[in-house]
């Protein structure tokens, strides 16, 4: 991968995004760690300066137009302008159907594909005057149903053909599209869910783990390597994709 490419990850503070952004860094990408709050994404980024890697640690609400636009600029100002884009930023509001409020949904909602709406239309003019550039959506298993987390499956799946459209849209100017559904993966979101349903995270781990077919968790690193392969040099014919990376094809 060259050196001069520019990345820009979203939600990047911890979890799946931060291990992303370290990653891309080893690959010898100058990374921008997007995340609600400058002070939060700065770990991250210290850590990729840290291993001898280029990356500035920049605040936005990926809902906010007007944040995400200004945000865009100053990657491009500092860093360079950006050609890869990794839409990972996401929030949870789990409940039932008859609990869940409108409040819920919404938040849900915009951060997902409001957001990734919004960043993706920021950077894409950065792509298209480069003539090339990898856009990757984080979905979700859940995508496919989840008990609990109608605002987040709705969000997911939409975020897949969001996918679709967009390989359509842009696979003309040398950019591809595709999306990582990750399974199972230990971070403070799955953590969340043991403590919303009252089980001891011991416990729900090991119920999870037992329905994977490798037979383990997954971890931030294995999205990340996902993300590594999909936005390589040599994967521009792979575009309009959802690979699941979940341990098994039912998880």
């Amino acid at each position: 991968m060259s050196e001069s490419r520019v990345a820009i990850v979203t939600g990047a503070a911890r979890g799946i995004g931060a291990a992303t952004a370290r990653r891309l860094a080893a690959d010898g990408l100058a990374v921008a760690v997007l995340d609600l709050e400058e002070s939060a994404a700065k770990a991250t980024a210290d850590a990729v300066l840290a291993q001898g890697g280029s990356a500035v640690a920049v605040a936005a609400d990926v809902a906010d137009a007007e944040a995400v636009q200004v945000a865009v600029d100053r990657v491009a100002a500092e860093l360079g302008p950006p050609t890869v884009l990794v839409n990972n930023a996401g929030i949870t509001r789990d409940n039932l159907l008859f609990r869940m409020s409108e409040a819920d949904w919404d938040a849900v909602v915009d951060v997902h594909l409001r957001g990734s709406f919004l960043v993706s239309r920021a950077v894409q003019r950065h792509m298209v005057e480069a003539g090339w550039g990898r856009i990757v959506n984080l979905s979700s298993t859940s995508a496919l149903g989840k008990r609990g987390q109608a605002n987040y499956a709705a969000a997911k799946a939409g975020l897949q053909g969001f996918t679709k459209t967009l390989a359509f849209e842009l696979g003309r100017f040398g950019i591809t599209v595709n999306s990582i559904a990750p399974g199972f993966v230990v971070s403070d979101m799955t953590r969340a869910t043991a403590d919303r349903i009252d089980v001891p995270w011991e416990d729900y781990l090991a119920q999870r783990v037992a329905e994977i077919p490798v037979g383990r968790a997954g971890a931030p690193e294995d999205i990340a390597q996902a993300v590594s392969f999909l936005v390589d040099e040599r994967s521009g014919f792979v575009s309009g994709q959802v690979l699941y990376v979940a341990g098994g094809p039912r998880t």
